[in-house]
């Protein structure tokens, strides 16, 4: 399992990775768009935790990117905001597959990125 985390803070992209980790799964960290989008050209990754408020592009940008680059990548988008909070983004890209506080439990995170990364997109 290849999952990829864009993080700008690099201690909670740290936390994220140990525990996803720990569920088998190799982990690249991306602090930016830019970042991000060169990786999703050359790996295959198989899910992607994004958070909405990356300091560097735009994370609505990266998923729209992912969605046509690797349509099967599961996205799980984080946030420290309300923003979406009526289910609009599961209507703009056909790969999201959850919304979640970016406060939420990193082994909650790990165990959903473990579902969806295994769990063929339809």
């Amino acid at each position: 399992m290849k999952v990829l985390i864009v993080e700008s803070r690099t201690a909670l992209c740290t936390l994220w990775r140990r525990h996803i980790e720990r569920m088998g799964a190799t982990v690249w960290c991306a602090a930016g768009q830019g970042e991000a989008a060169r990786l999703l050209c050359v790996i295959p990754f198989d899910a992607m935790v994004l958070d909405l408020e990356i300091a560097e592009g735009s994370a609505v940008a990266l998923a729209d990117f992912a969605s046509y680059r690797r349509p099967d990548c599961s996205v799980i988008f984080v946030t420290r905001r309300t923003f979406f909070s009526d289910g609009n983004i599961f209507n703009l890209f056909s790969n999201v597959r959850a919304y979640l506080p970016a406060a939420t439990d990193p082994d909650d995170i790990a165990a959903l990125v473990e579902h969806c990364a295994t769990t063929r997109l339809s």
